[in-house]
């Protein structure tokens, strides 16, 4: 018997029996097995030309809202030392930028500094956040909530070189030649407001234009040019662009659609084992991301700690933040195998609550340990048994951050057009997904099913498209109805042509 099967065998035996085999899962030695000093396992990371560790350590938890007894920065310098190579941070998370910069000073990774290691800095994918959708002009936007950081007027590349101060330089503005963020994404994009705002005057940026939302901005700091005139001395202070969100997957597949020139390059996303009793991501966003060669990050793996002692609800303080390995009803390790095994993942981030020199009881070394798995390295059936598992922590409501469940839902904006005096163009934008996913689309003319279109993630703004040809009166009626893998189906209204 191999070892991956011994690890299936186990698993399965946790989820249908004892609560003592769990432990037994749960707390493994870390990292048996892997090579751990020629370095973790990696994967792909969309078209970033960049191989991820599938660990990535998050900029919460102790990093942000740090209990008395833990040292936020031992945290950070263990997982530079176990070979993580993806970190995570955010304008929002209070004291974390500043963490990772005291951890960076130690490790060499200030450029300008005397022994300043590039070749470790390379290495590393660096990612941080602002939550502010304006570049330049008037914050008060109906529906957006620029979060500023209590800082008056700022704005998005304000938040960019905060992050680099912070991180890189004094903590007061200065940062030096040479630091560079890997990637910045847009924070929580949650209503069609917050995408309206950051395409603002993306394309044909006018330098005189009153209003420019955060993406134009952001696309002169990657590129070193000045077309929305805040960028004069054509910096290059950052290498991606990407966005995360856990509520609306709708949205987040709205943001993606609308990007013409592959300017989004990464998603932070929400995704755990109990991401189908809500408007389901992996079903949703994640397949039009993967379809476009994104980097996707996921995050949410613990449900933010409410899949055990924490509430279903934000976090905002070090009393918090959840300090044990597991538990006996539900261990760490299903949790991460399920969210790195949904399909297009390439890393999941996890804050860590504590660190601590006996492998079985770190967080950290467990949780790096539970991510050494193929991204096909469960099986659909071990899936749905963690999916019934998680499902029985707090009912299910764990995920107080994601829209509610909606289902499978019809093909949206159907049109019909008709193009000469027999031929018919019928249109239509993909329909949601519910807890399987979407297979195909029927096209039903005058109550008989005469076609079947395919389901492709739809990663433009150009519709589903079908053509056909009335009799010689020209009259019809028309609809299609969305088939998901396991024959669940909803229909359009009938839509008549004459």
């Amino acid at each position: 018997m191999n070892i991956r099967s011994k690890r299936n065998i186990n698993r399965r035996d946790f989820i249908k029996t004892s609560a003592t085999a769990a432990v037994g899962i749960s707390l493994v030695p870390a990292l048996s097995g892997f090579k751990t000093r020629q370095g973790l396992m990696t994967r792909s990371f969309g078209n970033l030309s960049h191989e991820v560790t599938t660990f990535g350590l998050g900029g919460q938890a102790s990093i942000q809202w740090t209990p008395d007894d833990v040292d936020p920065v031992a945290i950070i310098l263990k997982a530079f030392d176990k070979k993580v190579n993806y970190f995570d941070t955010s304008n929002l998370y209070g004291s974390s930028q500043m963490n990772y910069g005291r951890a960076f000073r130690k490790l060499g990774l200030i450029p300008g500094i005397s022994g300043y290691n590039e070749r470790l800095r390379r290495s590393i994918f660096l990612t941080s956040k602002t939550h502010i959708r304006i570049a330049k002009g008037d914050l008060n936007l109906e529906g957006v909530r620029n979060w500023t950081n209590g800082e008056p007027g700022s704005h998005t590349i304000d938040d960019v070189k905060r992050s680099l101060s912070l991180m890189f330089g004094d903590g007061k503005g200065y940062y030096p030649s040479g630091a560079y963020l890997d990637m910045v994404l847009l924070h929580s994009i949650t209503s069609k407001a917050d995408v309206d705002a950051v395409y603002e005057g993306l394309y044909g940026t006018d330098s005189k234009a009153e209003k420019i939302g955060a993406l134009a901005a952001l696309r002169d700091y990657r590129d070193g040019t000045n077309y929305t005139g805040l960028n004069p001395k054509e910096e290059r202070l950052i290498r991606h662009v990407g966005f995360s969100g856990h509520y609306d997957a709708g949205v987040m597949m709205d943001l993606i659609q609308r990007d013409k020139d592959n300017l989004v390059e990464g998603l932070l996303v929400a995704i755990n084992a109990n991401d189908k009793l809500n408007f389901n991501m992996q079903h949703n966003v994640i397949p039009v991301a993967a379809a476009k060669n994104m980097g996707i990050i996921g995050m949410k793996v613990f449900a933010d700690g409410a899949m055990y002692t924490k509430g279903a609800h934000w976090s905002n303080q070090s009393s918090h933040v959840v300090r044990q390995v597991g538990s006996k009803d539900l261990p760490f390790r299903p949790l991460i195998e399920y969210s790195l095994t949904t399909p297009g993942v390439s890393t999941v981030i996890i804050g860590i609550g504590q660190i601590t020199d006996n492998p079985l009881e770190c967080q950290l070394t467990q949780n790096i340990a539970a991510a050494q798995i193929k991204p096909g390295g469960l099986s659909e059936t071990d899936r749905t048994s963690i999916e019934h598992t998680a499902n029985k922590v707090k009912e299910g409501k764990t995920n107080y951050f994601q829209m509610e469940k909606g289902g499978l839902t019809a093909a949206r904006n159907v049109k019909i057009e008709k193009s000469g005096n027999r031929q018919i163009i019928l249109t239509w934008d993909t329909a949601y997904a519910g807890s399987s996913p979407i297979e195909c689309y029927e096209i039903w003319k005058n109550d008989q099913k005469i076609s079947e279109v395919p389901h492709t993630p739809q990663t433009t703004k150009i519709p589903f498209v079908y053509n056909d040809t009335v009799e010689a009166s020209g009259k019809a009626e028309y609809k299609v109805i969305t088939v998901d893998r396991q024959g669940n189906r909803a229909e359009t209204e009938m839509l008549s042509i004459a």
